[in-house]
Formats: C-alpha cells, sequence, structure tokens
C-alpha cells in the first residue's frame, strides 16, 4: 500500500466529514519532533540489503518454488534480506482487477494457492536459511479483505460510520475494510497470527503495511512478543520516528522525492545535505532509514525508475546505496526492466540478460565488506566534502575503523569540472568502477560526467 501521500488522504477525509465511530488510538506522540527510543537491531542485520519478492510477477508459474530456484541467484547479487509481499489468500468481494490486491487479506494465517501450500513455503524459507539468507513477510494490520471471516465472525474488529454503522474501507481503498484497535481483541488476534508465521515456519520479521494508521502500543507489544521466540527483524511502511521504538527500519519516502525533484531539475545536490542533516535531528541514533530507487508501489503506479530518473539511475542507486541506510532492490530491478508492472493482473517480468546486476552487486558487495557502510551504529557516519559545484554535486566520506569511502556523484546532465574542498576526503583509494587506484591531497581536482559518479574506497 502507499504511504508517502497518506496525510494529504487524511486531510481530505477529514474535510469531506468522514468521521468513524470507533477510531484508532492516536499513534504518534505529543511532540511529533521527539526522537524515538530504539530497538536494538538483530546482529546479522549490520551489513545487509534487502530484496522485494513480487511473487506473482517474479516468474510465468508464479510460485515460492520459482523464487526458491532463483534464491542462489540473489545470494550472488548480494541481497540478503528477502521481503515477500503478502502471500495470503486475496479476496474476492470488492476485488480490484482479475487476481486482486496482495494487500486484500481473506486468511491471515493462509497461503495464496497460486503461490503454492504451506510445505512449499516452509521449503523456501528452509533453503534461503541455509543459504545464510532472511525471510520477512509483508504483513497488513490495518485491514482486511470484505470476505474475511473476521467480517462476520467479529464485526467488532472493524471500524463503522458514525453515520450509518456500516464498516468502512479506509480512503479510497474500497477492496478492503478497516479494523478497529480500541477492541482489544483485535490486537490480540493479529499478533497470535504474526506470532503463528515464526512458529511455525520459522521467518525472521515482517515489512509492516501502513504501519503509521496502526497504534504505537500495538506495536510495541508485537515486537516484545515476537522477540521472545527469535531476534525478528522489522520493517515499517512509514517514516514517523516513532516508529523505531518497535521498528527496526522505517521508509526513507522523503529521500526518494527528493532524487526524483532533482531528476526533474526541481532540486538540487544540497537538498541532500538538508535532508540527511534532518534524519540524523529527527530518527534516534543508528536508526535505519530503507533507501530505494523504486519498489511495487513507485513501479506500477509512478513509473520505472528509469521513467522518473531517467540517465540518473546509476548515480541516483550509488548515493541509496553509499549514505546512512539499508539500500532496497526490487524484483526486475537487477535486469533493468523498463516496465510498469500491472498490480492487480498477472503481469511477469521480462528477465532479460540481468544487465544491471554486477552494478548493484559491486556496490552491494563494498556495503558488506565495508565497516564504514555497515548500517546504523555498526556503520560510519557521514561527512560532506564541499566543492565548487555544490548544486550539482553530492561528494561525501564514510569512515569507520580501518575503513574509508570517499563518494563522489554528479546529479546532473551536464558534465563537472570539481575542486573539492579542504582534505577530509584525503587519502589513496580505489575506484569502485574505475579499479584504479586514486590519491587525493588537498586541492584535488575531478572530471566527471553528465550523471557520473564513483565510489573510492579503503
Amino acid at each position: 500500500m502507499k504511504i508517502k501521500k497518506l496525510h494529504f488522504i487524511v486531510l481530505a477525509a477529514l474535510v469531506s466529514g468522514l468521521l468513524f465511530t470507533a477510531c484508532n488510538p492516536k499513534t504518534t506522540p505529543p511532540a511529533e519532533e521527539t526522537i524515538a527510543a530504539q530497538v536494538k537491531q538483530p546482529e546479522w542485520s549490520k551489513n545487509l540489503s534487502i530484496y522485494e519478492v513480487n511473487v506473482r510477477q517474479f516468474s510465468p508459474e508464479g510460485t515460492f518454488a520459482a523464487v526458491e530456484a532463483q534464491l542462489p541467484r540473489l545470494k550472488e547479487l548480494g541481497t540478503d534480506i528477502l521481503w515477500l509481499m503478502p502471500i495470503h489468500p486475496i479476496g474476492e468481494l470488492n476485488r480490484k482487477g482479475t487476481l486482486g490486491s496482495y494487500y486484500s487479506i481473506k486468511d491471515y494465517k493462509g497461503v495464496n494457492p497460486e503461490f503454492g501450500t504451506e510445505e512449499d513455503f516452509k521449503r523456501f524459507v528452509k533453503k534461503a536459511h541455509e543459504l545464510g539468507m532472511y525471510v520477512i513477510l509483508d504483513w497488513v494490520a490495518n485491514h482486511s479483505a470484505w470476505d474475511n471471516p473476521l467480517v462476520t465472525e467479529k464485526p467488532d474488529f472493524y471500524q463503522k460510520d458514525s453515520v450509518t454503522g456500516n464498516m468502512v474501507s479506509p480512503f479510497d481503498w474500497t477492496d478492503v475494510v478497516a479494523f478497529n484497535y480500541n477492541f482489544p481483541e483485535t490486537g490480540e488476534y493479529m499478533l497470535d497470527a504474526m506470532l503463528y508465521w515464526v512458529k511455525e515456519f520459522d521467518i525472521d520479521g515482517y515489512r509492516c503495511d501502513v504501519a503509521e494508521l496502526v497504534p504505537a502500543t500495538f506495536w510495541d507489544k508485537a515486537r516484545t512478543e515476537l522477540d521472545k521466540l527469535k531476534p525478528v527483524f522489522m520493517l515499517a511502511e512509514g517514516e514517523k520516528p516513532w516508529l523505531h521504538t518497535a521498528f527496526d527500519m522505517s521508509y526513507g519516502w522523503e529521500f526518494h522525492n527528493i532524487k526524483n525533484r532533482i531528476a526533474k531539475g526541481e532540486a538540487n545536490a544540497n537538498d541532500i545535505e538538508t535532508y540527511l542533516k534532518k534524519n540524523d535531528t529527527l530518527y534516534p541514533q543508528g536508526a535505519y532509514r530503507m533507501y530505494f530507487i523504486t519498489n511495487h508501489d513507485e513501479n506500477s503506479w509512478n513509473g520505472t525508475e528509469f521513467e522518473r530518473l531517467g540517465d540518473g539511475v546509476k548515480a541516483f542507486y550509488v548515493l541509496t546505496a553509499t549514505v546512512p541506510g539499508m539500500p532496497l532492490i526490487y524484483t526486475g530491478q537487477e535486469s533493468g526492466i523498463n516496465k510498469r508492472l500491472e498490480f492487480f493482473e498477472k503481469d511477469p517480468v521480462a528477465w532479460g540478460n540481468y544487465e544491471m546486476t554486477s552494478f548493484y552487486k559491486s556496490l552491494l558487495d563494498l556495503k558488506k565488506n565495508t565497516p564504514a557502510l555497515h548500517n546504523g551504529n555498526w556503520g560510519g557516519s557521514w561527512e560532506r566534502v564541499n566543492t565548487n559545484e555544490n548544486e550539482k554535486v553530492f561528494a561525501f566520506v564514510r569512515e569507520k575503523d580501518n575503513s574509508k569511502v570517499f563518494v563522489v556523484v554528479n546529479l546532473s546532465n551536464q558534465p563537472v569540472n570539481v575542486t573539492f574542498d579542504g582534505e577530509k576526503f584525503a587519502g589513496n583509494y580505489t575506484g569502485l568502477y574505475s579499479g584504479t587506484q586514486a590519491n587525493f591531497e588537498k586541492g584535488a581536482t575531478s572530471e566527471l560526467a553528465a550523471w557520473g559518479y564513483e565510489v573510492y574506497f579503503k
């Protein structure tokens, strides 16, 4: 589900007088700017990257088995956390399109038969674990399908319109009905279902859909109970600081939007510095932020990375993978697909020759093996290197223990001659993409092609 425009939708709903008799409890702390307390991320996540699996579109078969066959390739790519979009049976009542939305859940303890059986999924998780990979499930706690048995068996679980008394959809998501967390049993049911998948299938955590719409008290309790089973990894689709009391990682929508705006000429490299400084102020020290240039929402609704970023795709991903945060790869991205995948229909990826794989693998391998680029407090902080082209060029260094990276990216469609200020970048490096040795001293210069980039490391 999309959340980056959620605040505008909420405002529209309030203006139109859409009020519920059983609204969700307040989910944010009184001071929005307050830095939340933070859970301790599992140590196994300290240098990993994440891959979003769209099972339906991953192959012509659209099954767990088809994805399982590609696990060695995904491991080689360098993406060790596998986020599977919802795997549950999809509602039929008020369904959108032929196959419906993954996010319309008919049975929270069931497996969509289109993808395979419970045994198929167990085998998938087992194989991933054998390869040293981790599996997190997309979890939809805010709403269910209209034909989920809970609608008739537990009507108090759902929000109702204050005038008609009828159950309601959240916003314009007409294929789903909104839960009511003021009713205690709702949270109890949802927690039981989340514990079920960890106990019975040994999954490693959850990516939680529209997490900001579900009470913080529920997420805090869920995290506590899940961690009693194993050290789970929790990703929130949202970017409010308070989410980090229960979640290891939150979405970096604002950073994503800045990249899109730079590509359109509506922002520049200085806006990235402003964002990163604000991020350091708003969030707990070491909080993971998930960064990306595409995902299932962006691809289907706003366009591929090539539509939005043009010739800057690689330059923007270099930033995505090297600033403090965890980078995402979405199904098909490593093959450079330039197609909007259908959301409610079968539309398998045409994989081609995996033409972008070496580009992404180089970055993700460097991240995994270089302490300066590790996640959260395991990695190094960032410091910008100013240049004579600050509006066009974003350059920065990160350093941790005996490792250091110096990243230089031209975020413009024009070549530039760059002079670096200061000497924080000084040193002898190897260029990740050039493969050559480089020695930078105070006053060093560099020529960058339009949308040019290099990652220097030592």
